[in-house]
């Protein structure tokens, strides 16, 4: 990623290496700010590296690590006394940039107006509306304009999306006179694993969007705004526009974020010149029409690195696609490109020869460490970036006739910048009871957290119960008492009728919910598509947003045996 200009004197962008580190003393930088601590990641090189390249660059170096939404006093200081006397132009840098521009944020907080410093921030494409209460003077209690105290909610729940309406309707299930408030922005709510099947011509688009008001429990207070930042301490979630509300439990479950501007010329040429993606409600429909009006040529479809939502859409896109061109007649005269930036076709090794037979069955040629980093829409030239016979990474140039692209997935800004983000910028929660590692009135699900299951509407299905439980035992001041398995499901779409059901939970240990003889998730089934077809839309809006629990009632953590007489 180019470095993102705050101010003239400011700069700031992802990791950094010696080669990045070269290229910014050619581009004039004289001070370098490393907001990342050592060891965050493999290949990650120490800051003490990058202080003898940069002294033998002639530029400054100053290593300043936070941890993701750890900004204490200290390290803000540290900024505000570069910032003050060392030479500029001045370039942070962490993982993604987020930190850099967030202490930068910080150190100015008094020297600039909090309105300029959110507002220069944004420009550079970092939302930092969660730092507004340390960036923005306090009110006083003689200031006519001073806020009125928060409201206290038993639970608020941050996210109506599958996670946060099922938690929501779990809770009011198990004990209907909590007072619960959902801070959720959007005024539609979607059934997004239907997008495949919208791609393919088999949903409408409109049956996997209902307006939010329709699925909100009964009872809950619905806060239409988005969540601005989270102070953990104060048990307080702050607001967009400037308010808060307080809890006695937390639930966050805002989802993540689609980066899309990630590779540069993809969000200008979505939706035109063959170009296309699932991942979108207004985009699926143009998937099936590209689809269906295909002539001989070049397909694309691309997989970035991991954690991403439904690792297996990718690949479902493709095998729709396939049976398609199969069926009109154009599949032989058709080159399909899969280029994964990962190094398997799929991540539980059980269901790789279903989906094999299908990849050569459609002849579709696999790449796998092959990462889509730019697009070129009126040229219809995708670019790729993979490692060469000598081990550096070398980029490789492709045309195409259609390409179904999926961005990378970050956790988003709000979370990363917050205190209630690990390492990665996602949520850190304990993968089985999903109460946050840190905060014991906190929890968390859905694809926001780092557990390490799939992130799908399967697992936020199976998390909601969990988390009710648990949520309820903390108001009770009582130890969880419900367990996760990491269960996660993914009906892979082989062909319009057959599709094999990945059901699997951590360490990719197979979890079938009904026996082999009935449905076997390792082929593919017609009882599988149907599943898909005809029962998990009803099953997706009529019971898990209305809490009924079927087959994923919350698994009771078993109480340690009692010791014997010494």
């Amino acid at each position: 990623m180019a470095p993102r200009q705050i101010t003239p004197d400011v700069s700031v962008t992802n990791q950094m290496d010696g080669a990045a580190l070269a290229r910014a003393a050619s581009a004039g930088y004289r001070t370098i700010v490393c907001a990342r601590p050592d060891g965050e990641e493999p290949g990650q090189p120490d800051a003490a590296e990058m202080a003898l390249l940069a002294d033998a660059l002639g530029m400054a170096f100053v290593h300043i690590p936070v941890a993701p939404g750890a900004f204490d006093d200290e390290a803000v200081a540290q900024m505000r006394a570069v910032l003050d006397k060392l030479p500029s132009p001045i370039l942070g840098y962490c993982r993604s940039g987020m930190r850099a521009a967030t202490l930068w944020a910080l150190a100015e907080a008094g020297h600039r107006p909090f309105e300029d410093i959110l507002g220069l921030a944004g420009r550079a494409g970092f939302d930092l509306s969660a730092q507004r209460p340390r960036l923005a003077p306090a009110p006083t209690e003689t200031d006519p304009g001073s806020a009125p105290a928060p409201r206290v909610h038993d639970v608020v729940i941050v996210g109506g999306g599958a996670a946060g309406i099922a938690t929501a309707s779990s809770l009011l299930k198990r004990r209907p006179s909590l007072d619960i408030a959902i801070v959720e922005p959007a005024t539609c709510h979607y059934y997004q694993p239907g997008w495949t099947m919208v791609g393919a011509g088999i949903f409408k688009p409109e049956t996997t969007r209902h307006p939010m008001a329709e699925v909100m429990p009964a009872g809950v207070t619905w806060i239409r705004q988005a969540a601005a930042g989270f102070a953990p301490q104060m048990r307080e979630v702050m607001l967009a526009d400037g308010a808060s509300v307080r809890y006695r439990a937390l639930v966050v479950a805002p989802g993540l974020r689609l980066a899309w501007d990630a590779i540069p010329g993809l969000s200008e040429t979505l939706g035109e010149n063959g170009v296309t993606s699932n991942y979108r409600y207004d985009l699926a429909p143009y998937t099936y029409r590209l689809a269906s009006d295909m002539r001989p040529g070049r397909a694309l479809f691309t997989q970035p690195a991991m954690p991403i939502k439904c690792a297996g859409a990718p690949q479902k896109a493709m095998y729709l696609c396939c049976d398609i061109w199969r069926e009109a007649g154009i599949l032989p005269r058709m080159e399909v490109e899969f280029h994964n930036a990962g190094g398997v076709l799929f991540g539980v090794p059980t269901y790789v020869p279903a989906l094999m037979d299908y990849v050569e069955r459609y002849g579709i040629d696999l790449n796998f460490g092959s990462t889509l980093v730019a697009v070129d829409g009126p040229a219809r030239i995708a670019t790729f970036e993979r490692k060469g016979a000598d081990g550096r990474p070398e980029r490789v140039e492709r045309t195409f006739d259609m390409l179904h692209a999926v961005p990378p997935q970050t956790p988003l800004d709000v979370i990363a910048a917050s205190p209630l983000a690990g390492p990665g910028g996602w949520i850190e929660v304990d993968p089985a009871t999903l109460r946050h590692v840190r905060h014991e009135d906190v929890f968390a699900l859905g694809d926001a957290t780092d557990t390490p299951n799939a992130k799908t509407a399967a697992a936020a299905r199976k998390q909601a119960p969990v988390v009710a439980v648990n949520v309820l035992a903390a108001l009770d001041g009582k130890a969880p008492a419900a367990q996760y398995n990491g269960y996660g499901s993914c009906p892979l779409t082989v062909e319009r009728g057959r599709i094999v059901l990945a059901e699997f939970g951590y360490g990719g240990a197979l979890l079938p919910t009904f026996p082999k003889w009935m449905l076997d998730g390792t082929r593919p089934t017609r009882r599988a598509w149907f599943l898909k077809d005809r029962m998990l839309p009803p099953i997706y809006w009529y019971a898990m947003l209305r809490g009924r629990e079927w087959l994923c009632a919350p698994e009771p953590i078993a109480a340690p045996p009692e010791s014997g007489p010494a």
